[in-house]
């Protein structure tokens, strides 16, 4: 197969389908129509689908001869960020069409790159052996996460992964580039969401309270000097608090505090050993005032971390099948649900070039302004065609790569 010719040639289709996604942006758990319209994609193409609730799609291309089964996957949520008119510096091509939801991630990107793929690789089914399946995951984003039903419907279902591949858009990365890297490319992340209970009282009288904004300070600055005491100078570690919420009347001392945020890390021992703390710190603090605690969201996804013998067959498959469009980028600190894939499963995570001056993109993920360049598209595909085509051919030996255990994975995420 040609993979640029057959790329070059559904370009425009590639651009409609980010077009329409861009459009009609749903958030997770919500992705309805979207998923609608990715399976009748599919099944116009002669791909048969499941669809597990409260986790997506999965699409099944059987070239009908014997070998290896790769996992291809795109996030299909949106964010609840009302976007610009304008990126950085031009008006966009194309815009929401729903208030206060957008695709400011990039995931309109990763479906149409999916799709374009699964077409190209359901019309040439007949060039390569063995099977493609292609998964498009909800709620990558937030809330109870797509993640977890997928992987245990492959478990349940016994449905063999030899491999996996996956990409983001990234908004530094020039269009027309494709990042291949080793070893870690996105954190693992620590997200935690609770509720301090004390009682309430007269700001007069603070003796006669039990306020859960003096736990929650206490706790907070104890908690700023774990990094420089726990975690090894070489090493990469760090929190934030994105929301603190308690009361709305200053002579009243309320009886809640909601607290909510992430913690990131590049070795997993450091953010598991990091949320252990977390919460035997917040429980002795809690102790200490009288207060208690409702754990209202505890997730851990794991470092984003690719396979050595993976990234070798990207590397030298791309190189020669579609040219000179591979450039390094610093590791990212965000994160992925992708990583429970790759620990599951040898694979790869790339990140497709999204910034284009001439127009206007290169604004960062979550923000109004987010844009991508849709010349940048058709790389991705390219790339994510050459790495799971010689995958299925090449079959390599992948020696360094040791599965997670998947039911401690979904406990952590659930």
């Amino acid at each position: 197969m040609d993979i640029k010719k057959e790329v070059e040639a559904e370009e425009s289709f590639l651009i409609s389908l980010r077009r329409h996604f861009h459009e009609h942006p749903e958030l997770s758990q919500k992705e309805f129509e979207t998923m609608d319209f990715i399976e009748k994609q599919l099944h116009d193409w002669g791909i048969s689908t499941v669809r597990v609730p409260h986790g997506g799609i999965f699409g099944m291309i059987d070239s009908g001869k014997p070998g290896w089964t790769v996992l291809m996957r795109a996030d299909i949520d949106a964010l609840p960020i009302q976007e610009n008119t304008k990126n950085l510096s031009k008006n966009k091509v194309c815009l929401s069409k729903v208030p206060g939801v957008s695709h400011a991630c990039g995931h309109d990107g990763h479906m149409s790159m999916l799709l374009t793929a699964a077409k190209i690789l359901a019309a040439h089914k007949n060039e390569w052996e063995g099977k493609v399946l292609l998964m498009f995951e909800e709620a990558e984003e937030m809330g109870k996460r797509g993640i977890g039903p997928l992987l245990g419907y492959l478990r349940d279902h016994k449905i063999h992964v030899d491999a996996c591949y996956g990409t983001h858009m990234m908004y530094c990365l020039p269009a027309g580039k494709v990042a291949v890297m080793y070893d870690g490319v996105l954190a693992g992340a620590f997200f935690f969401h609770v509720k301090l209970h004390g009682k309430s009282g007269h700001g007069s009288m603070p003796s006669l309270a039990v306020s859960p904004i003096d736990c929650f300070q206490t706790f907070y600055m104890a908690l700023q000097s774990y990094r420089m005491r726990r975690v090894d100078p070489k090493n990469c570690l760090t929190y934030s608090f994105g929301m603190v919420q308690a009361g709305d009347t200053p002579n009243v001392i309320p009886d809640t505090l909601t607290f909510a945020g992430t913690a990131r890390c590049f070795v997993n021992e450091d953010g598991l050993a990091f949320r252990n703390y977390f919460w035997k710190l917040l429980q002795h603090t809690c102790e200490d005032f009288g207060c208690t605690y409702e754990i209202v969201a505890d997730q851990y996804f794991p470092v984003t971390a690719n396979t050595k013998e993976c990234v070798d067959v990207a590397k030298k498959a791309i190189a020669s099948e579609v040219g000179d469009i591979m450039e390094d980028c610093e590791p990212w600190m965000a994160s992925e649900t992708f990583s429970m894939t790759e620990s599951t499963y040898p694979g790869i995570f790339t990140f497709t070039g999204a910034k284009d001056e001439e127009v206007g993109s290169g604004a960062n993920h979550h923000t109004p302004e987010f844009d991508l360049s849709e010349k940048g598209l058709k790389y991705g595909v390219e790339a994510s065609l050459a790495y799971t085509l010689a995958m299925l051919k090449e079959k390599p030996e992948i020696k360094s790569f040791h599965p997670a255990d998947l039911n401690t994975m979904l406990e952590l995420a659930k």
